[in-house]
This record gives structure tokens, C-alpha cells and sequence, in this order.
């Protein structure tokens, strides 16, 4: 029996997922609908008493807030990972992280830090990128404070936080000041060009072809649309791979990033970089933070922490 090619993506979901998406209250991120949807990010979540977390500031112009996370009862010099909030480079804050290390931090024994990154169209690249390489600075020149291991800590990241995190290491690759674990990334956002079947289908859940528009064209600016999009701007159009840390990319079958998040993928591994690739079936974007009692979502995140632990656990 063949498919129904005139199917669509919400025909493709898990039920599970659907319903959750089907709650979404929007089809696409404008401007007008910005300063509703960063009001309504959660600043605050219930949280353990596992975890000591703490602000502080990067000095510069203009300054960078990251929060550290550090589990109470583990002891001694950790390894660490470095995280930058999803949010189509338009939305979120680093308190989104704030649940998830409340719990991976004690079970898996490491540091996390969350960066604060501005968000655009106000700061168009490279500021947000910029941001994110300085808290990462900051991460290295205070390990002995912080009590992390400056050749253990990776970056991981969500959606636009998975573009930072893998511009992040080619930013830190090609300028040689520091050293970079690994790539955990999670449905990257990987390639403003959008010329991939799944970026260009119509009727994309939760995160649609006309918000990746709206969310490359805000974070570029000037140069939205241009041929000379740096790689550092937008990862997928890097031609040379070599030489970055292992990774893994995860991404649902119904998510408008999934030809681009394979791609980088497999030329992550053609260029030597041991790099591990799932995707979910049913799934679609932000599909463990819709539904994340969905089987289809607790899958995903125990591929990633078994992934991370074996990570963290590498220079021990």
C-alpha cells in the first residue's frame, strides 16, 4: 500500500503530539505577536534544592548574564555544559534551562551554565553570537572558581540555541582560544536559505515556514537573503567541518529542520567528526517540550542523556 503524498505534516504527527500541538495558539511568529509570546515565556519554574544555581555578570559592552548550575552533592572539579535557549533567535530567556539542569546536573554530575544572549531583530547577527562566545570565555577563565574542567565543557542548545551552539564551535575552532567538548544539538536551526523539502512545506506544527522567515530574517538583518551569509551566521553553509567536536543532532520527521539537521549531519561524519543523528518519527518541532510524557518524547531524551553522560564521563 503506497502513502497519500497529498498527506500533511499534522497528518503525520503521533497522536500524542498532535493533540499537544493542536494547542499552539498561533500559525506563524510575526513582529506584532513578539511582545506577547516573550511575556508569556515562563521566568520562573519549581525547582529542586539539589542544585545551587547563581547569576553573574561577563563585563563588556554590554554585559552578558549567565546562570551556573551546580549539583550540591558532587564533589570536585566537573565537567560542564554550556547552553544556549531555543526561540527562532526571537524569543526566550536562560531561566527556559533552569528545569532541565535542575535534573540532569545531579543524576549525570556536571556543571551547567545557561547564557543570556540579546535577542533579535533588535541584535542581529553577530551580537547574540557574540554574547554566547563570551560567556563561554568567561566559562574557561573561571574554571578553577566555577570547579569545572575547561577541556570537559561542550555546548548544547535547542532550536536557534543548537544554531549558536554549532556556530559556536566553528567560531571556536577557527579562532583557536579555547577548546570545545562537544555538540549536543536538538533540532537545530541550521540554514536560512531554506531550500530543503521539509523547510519548505506548508502547514509545518509550532514552528512554520513562514515563522523561519520571520525568525533568519530578524536574527541576519542586512544580510537576509544575501550569498555571503557567514558560516558562523548560519552553520549549514559551512564547506569545512573538519576539526569540530563529536556531536549529536536529534530532530523529529515532521519538523521543517529535518533535511538540513541530517545533512549537517552526515557531513559532520564524512569530515571525521564522530557524530550521532536521530530522528523521530511523528515528531515535530519542540516536540519534548509539547508532549513530554509522549513514549516518542522520553525516547528522545534518553537517547540524549545517554549520549551526554558518555560525554561527560570522557575525560574522567
Amino acid at each position: 500500500m503506497t502513502s497519500d503524498i497529498r498527506s500533511t505534516p499534522r497528518d503525520r504527527l503521533d497522536p500524542a503530539v498532535a493533540e499537544a500541538a493542536a494547542l499552539v495558539p498561533f500559525d506563524a511568529v510575526t513582529a506584532d505577536l513578539l511582545p506577547e509570546l516573550r511575556a508569556g515565556v515562563p521566568t520562573e519554574v519549581p525547582l529542586s534544592d539539589a542544585v545551587e544555581r547563581r547569576d553573574s555578570v561577563v563585563p563588556g559592552d554590554p554585559d552578558v548574564r549567565v546562570r551556573v548550575h551546580r549539583p550540591k552533592e558532587v564533589e570536585g572539579v566537573l565537567p560542564c555544559a554550556y547552553s544556549m535557549h531555543g526561540g527562532g533567535y526571537v524569543i526566550g530567556t536562560y531561566t527556559v534551562d533552569d528545569a532541565l539542569f535542575d535534573r540532569l546536573c545531579p543524576e549525570l554530575g556536571f556543571v551547567g551554565v545557561s547564557v543570556d544572549y540579546r535577542l533579535a531583530p533588535e541584535t542581529p547577527y553577530p551580537g547574540p553570537l557574540d554574547d554566547c562566545y563570551r560567556g563561554l570565555r568567561w566559562v574557561h577563565d573561571h574554571a578553577d572558581e566555577l570547579g569545572v574542567d575547561p577541556e570537559g565543557t561542550g555546548v548544547m542548545g535547542v532550536s536557534a540555541g543548537g544554531g549558536l551552539a554549532a556556530a559556536l564551535c566553528l567560531f571556536a575552532r577557527d579562532r583557536g582560544e579555547m577548546a570545545v567538548a562537544f555538540q549536543l544539538l536538538e533540532s537545530p536551526m541550521l540554514d536560512d536559505r531554506q531550500v530543503t523539502h521539509s523547510s519548505r512545506q506548508d502547514g509545518l506544527p509550532v514552528w512554520s515556514r513562514d515563522s523561519n522567515t520571520f525568525g533568519w530574517r530578524s536574527y541576519l538583518g542586512d544580510l537576509y537573503g544575501r550569498d555571503d551569509v557567514p558560516p558562523a551566521a548560519a552553520p549549514a553553509r559551512a564547506t569545512d567541518l573538519t576539526g569540530l567536536p563529536p556531536a549529536f543532532v536529534s530532530v523529529g520527521a515532521v519538523d521543517g529542520f529535518r533535511d538540513e539537521d541530517v545533512d549537517y549531519a552526515l557531513r559532520l561524519n564524512d569530515a571525521g567528526v564522530p557524530a550521532e543523528l536521530r530522528v523521530y518519527p511523528g515528531a515535530c518541532h519542540g516536540f519534548v517540550h509539547l508532549a513530554p510524557d509522549a513514549p516518542v518524547s522520553q525516547r528522545c531524551e534518553r537517547d540524549l542523556e545517554d549520549w551526554l553522560r558518555r560525554q561527560l564521563g570522557a575525560g574522567r
